[in-house]
C-alpha cells in the first residue's frame, strides 16, 4: 500500500518579507498535498533547505544577501527539486537572467493564490508556467521578425510547429492548452515535443525554452 505521506509534496520557500512568507504559507495550506519543510529569508538559510529533499522551491529574487536565482544552479546540483520564482520583478533583465540560471517558471507575487498554486503543480510535473508578463519577454527570445524558426544547432532547425509549440510553453500552456491554441492533438503536441527534446539535448519544458535562449543569444 503507498504511504500517502509519499505522495505529499515537499515545498521550501526562500522570501525575505514576513508579511509574504505568511501569505505563501496560507495559498499552500490550503492544498492538502502540499508540505511546507522549511522557509529562510535570505540565501545562507537557503542552502541549509537543500539538505532538507524538497520537491519544490519558491524563490524571491530580491533577498538581503544576493538574488534568488543565484540559488538555483546548487537546487540543481545538489537535490532533485523544482525552483519557481515568485517575486514583484517582472523585468526583462531579471526574467531572462533567471531562465538562464535554471528556474522552472516564473510567477509574479500579484498573481491570483489559484494562479500560484497551478503554478506549483505545473512546475512539479515538468512544466515552465509563466507569467503573461514576464513571458513577453521570453517570446520576444523565441521570436524575430521573418524568421520561420529558432536556430539552434548549427545542422539542425526547429520546424515553425516546433517553434510555436516552445512559444506556447514559454507562455506558460499546458500540453492540452497548447494542443487547442495551436489547433492540434494532444498526441500530435507530444511528437513535437519529443522532436524538440531530441534536437535540443533537453528532457524538459524550461530545460527547452532555456536551450533555445542560449542559442538565440550566442
Amino acid at each position: 500500500m503507498t504511504d500517502p505521506q509519499s505522495l505529499v509534496k515537499r515545498i521550501a520557500i526562500v522570501e525575505d518579507d514576513p508579511m509574504v512568507r505568511q501569505y505563501f504559507q496560507g495559498i499552500i495550506a490550503s492544498e492538502p498535498g502540499y508540505r511546507i519543510i522549511g522557509m529562510a529569508g535570505d540565501l545562507a538559510g537557503a542552502d541549509a533547505l537543500l539538505d532538507q529533499s524538497p520537491d519544490l522551491f519558491l524563490l524571491d529574487i530580491g533577498l538581503p544577501d544576493g538574488l534568488g536565482y543565484d540559488l538555483v544552479p546548487s537546487i540543481k546540483a545538489r537535490t532533485r527539486a523544482k525552483a519557481l520564482i515568485i517575486s514583484t520583478f517582472g523585468d526583462r533583465d531579471t526574467v531572462v537572467k533567471a531562465i538562464m540560471a535554471g528556474a522552472d517558471g516564473y510567477l509574479l507575487k500579484d498573481s491570483s493564490p489559484q494562479v500560484i498554486l497551478d503554478g506549483m503543480a505545473a512546475t512539479l510535473d515538468g512544466g515552465a508556467p509563466v507569467s503573461p508578463a514576464a513571458a513577453i519577454y521570453l517570446l520576444g527570445f523565441l521570436r524575430t521578425e521573418g524568421e520561420p524558426a529558432v536556430q539552434v544547432h548549427p545542422e539542425s532547425r526547429l520546424s515553425l510547429r516546433e517553434t510555436e509549440l516552445l512559444q506556447a510553453f514559454a507562455r506558460g500552456e499546458s500540453y492540452k492548452q497548447a494542443a487547442r491554441s495551436l489547433g492540434i492533438s494532444p498526441h500530435t503536441v507530444g511528437t513535437h515535443v519529443k522532436s524538440i527534446y531530441r534536437k535540443l539535448e533537453v528532457n524538459s519544458r524550461s530545460e527547452a525554452i532555456r536551450e533555445a535562449f542560449r542559442w538565440r543569444q550566442g
